[in-house]
């Protein structure tokens, strides 16, 4: 077979099944980015195929000729368009439905310190033990002590433990989509006018609901950077983790959508546009280093199914992750999967979780790092590694 043929035939062959290489173990470089306060996976990772989904959000569903296309089933958001999107279709983007935590508390703290801590659930937890500073131990022999580093205010459960971690925060400010300002403007242009008291009415309700669910929103980010800026400060994260750590964790707030979340535009897509974008940022600034890294992109928990009386969401169960990176086996929509209908709803309200967290990053450091079974369970503890061949 010639060259030319040969290139024509490997052209040909579905994104995922092209000739990947995991990223040699002393060269990986992984990054964990935490969404604080649960996203909406299901206006992420669109259910297009089920009329139920549709049902069940009659104001914030995104239209499926305005998703982009995955596969029969899945849309992605159309903010993702020119940032995550392009990953995807070059096979560096992969996303697991279905994932999460077996933590059924629903409250944003108790779940994220149970992620953080990685350790076997319904046991004594030891909170200066997270599992990515585990895993800096484990790799720590092999490796020649490979560098972990936190852009966050404070170190994170996650790294806490014998291991040195570096800290360096990074700060950034975002406000709401609309102020009390621009609601007052909006509400004297329509002063006058048949909408006028529906208008007022609506802002009044707004303004109430928001107020009663501000500490709750803003504790649930735990000083996370605001997703507004977010491309600037990955720039500055992939040039320290290109020149001197390979791997790091960073924490982005302002999740929590109880109110006015939107659909294909509103405060949902804009976070999810500023998040892509950084995304895009980290890769383009790593260059040639993107393609020993990967990107792991996960929340608390997923939001409920059905749309709230407020046009939002409340904390659900399942969501789904996000897996980026130059090494990445994408193209594809992995992990165990369910028919989006009734019937398969946790507790008939939340994605069901099929693909556990720790199962899944398990499965994807023994991908990354060669891990054995000992070393796997050193770092999640009780966990049974579950390769989803994300490399």
């Amino acid at each position: 077979m010639n060259r030319r043929l040969f290139l024509k035939g490997l052209a040909s062959l579905p994104v995922a099944s092209r000739l990947h290489a995991a990223p040699a173990a002393g060269n990986a470089r992984f990054l964990l980015v935490f969404l604080r306060g649960g996203y909406d996976a299901a206006n992420l990772l669109v259910p297009v195929s089920s009329g139920f989904y549709y049902e069940s959000r009659p104001n914030i569903s995104i239209p499926r000729d305005e998703t982009l296309p995955v596969s029969a089933e899945w849309g992605l958001h159309p903010a993702l368009r020119g940032t995550v999107y392009p990953l995807w279709e070059k096979g560096q983007a992969a996303f697991v439905p279905f994932a999460g935590t077996e933590d059924l508390s629903r409250s944003h703290f108790e779940t994220q310190d149970s992620i953080e801590l990685g350790q076997a659930p319904g046991g004594s937890r030891n909170f200066q033990s997270g599992f990515l500073n585990r895993l800096v131990s484990v790799l720590g022999a092999p490796l020649g002590a490979p560098k972990g580093i936190s852009f966050t205010d404070q170190l994170p459960i996650v790294f806490r433990g014998e291991a040195q971690i570096a800290n360096s925060a990074l700060r950034n400010i975002g406000k709401a989509g609309i102020d009390a300002r621009q609601s007052t403007l909006i509400a004297d242009m329509y002063r006058n006018t048949p909408l006028g008291p529906q208008v007022a009415e609506g802002f009044a309700v707004r303004e109430g609901v928001m107020r009663e669910m501000a500490d709750e929103m803003e504790a649930a980010n735990r000083n996370a950077i605001s997703s507004k800026g977010f491309e600037l400060e990955a720039r500055r994260i992939a040039k320290l983790m290109k020149e001197q750590y390979n791997l790091g964790f960073v924490d982005v707030g302002g999740w929590d959508t109880h109110v006015g979340e939107g659909g294909a535009s509103g405060a949902l897509a804009t976070r999810l546009d500023e998040l892509g974008r950084g995304l895009a940022a980290y890769a383009d600034e790593l260059g040639p280093a993107w393609r020993d890294t990967v990107v792991t992109v996960i929340s608390e928990f997923g939001r409920t199914f059905r749309e709230n009386g407020n046009r939002g969401t409340d904390h659900g169960h399942g969501t789904v992750y996000w897996v980026l990176g130059g090494a990445v086996r994408g193209g594809e929509v992995r992990g165990d999967q369910a028919s989006v209908q009734p019937g398969t709803l946790f507790q008939n309200r939340d994605y069901p979780v099929l693909n556990e967290y720790r199962a899944v990053l398990g499965g994807l450091f023994a991908r990354m790092y060669g891990l054995s079974g000992e070393q796997l369970e050193r770092i999640f503890p009780g966990a049974r590694a579950k390769d989803l061949a994300l490399l």
